[in-house]
């Protein structure tokens, strides 16, 4: 019987922490706050599990979830050949919206999909998601929808999506706050060196780079090669606003260096 528990009230948090780990035990799948968006979550270590949480999505194996883990020293347990850039942004950007992709320790016995050997591994920044992980272990989780379909941002629209698939739905409220869009952690390669982002989100590339200078963007771009690139896009909209504008000195002021401030930010 599917379950509902109001997580922002004690005793119900209690009750359905200890509701959902029983869940997972058993095999099913749960649905859970995170700082990003709600999650679907089911034991990493159950291909049964992991099964049901891709048919509950609507996804195939060729999409594997990524892993929740509850702290940092988890990561050497499933991920080998981590490199020191990539420990340096894990131990900044975890518990936070970051996810980092590593090489599967090769002993694991577990089946999360099509992943190629890898893993990708976070530490969420939400009390309730850690105390569940606390008790039941690492938990292949991905995003509380169906393929296709909008992040759930509370587990009510979790579960109108989702429905009887999932046992136990933990409503935290709001994720990541009310009134502001779902956005999904930056997804960053860490499986060979330069380490590069793969998806953009919670954490900018400004951001990585204050800790790793190296990290390529999304385009594969280098930090000079990439201001470059937005000095050169910035060039060509000031030569265009130029070349259009009836009033050159009022041009030069307000319209191009609104377009060269934001064009820049916006690509973010």
């Amino acid at each position: 019987m599917t379950t509902t528990y109001n997580c922002t009230a004690d005793d119900e948090r209690t009750a359905g922490i200890a509701h959902a780990r029983r869940a997972i035990l058993e095999k099913k799948c749960i649905v859970l706050p995170t700082d990003t968006v709600y999650g679907i979550a089911a034991d990493a270590f159950s291909p049964q599990a992991v099964t049901m949480l891709l048919v509950s999505k609507g996804r195939g194996r060729n999409m594997p979830p990524p892993v929740l883990i509850p702290r940092l020293n988890a990561l050497d347990g499933l991920a080998t050949d981590v490199y020191p850039d990539a420990r340096d942004l894990a131990e900044a950007f975890w518990p936070g919206g970051l996810t980092l992709i590593f090489h599967a320790q090769p002993s694991l016995d577990w089946d999360l999909g099509e992943t190629k050997g890898t893993v990708a591994l976070r530490i969420p920044d939400d009390e309730v998601a850690i105390d569940l992980l606390t008790v039941t272990g690492p938990l292949a989780v991905s995003s509380a929808n169906r393929t296709g379909q909008a992040p759930a941002q509370t587990a009510f629209e979790a579960r109108t999506q989702l429905a009887e698939s999932v046992e136990v739905y933990l409503e935290g409220g709001f994720r990541p706050v009310e009134g502001t869009d779902a956005r999904p952690s930056t997804i960053v390669d860490a499986t060979s060196l330069p380490l590069r982002v793969v998806r953009e989100g919670a954490i900018s590339i400004e951001r990585l780079r204050e800790v790793v200078p190296g990290v390529l963007d999304i385009n594969g771009n280098a930090a000079d090669e990439a201001e470059v690139t937005a000095a050169e896009a910035t060039a060509a909209a000031d030569e265009d606003t130029a070349a259009g504008d009836a009033a050159p000195e009022d041009g030069a002021e307000d319209p191009v260096h609104s377009d060269a401030g934001e064009k820049p930010a916006s690509a973010e």
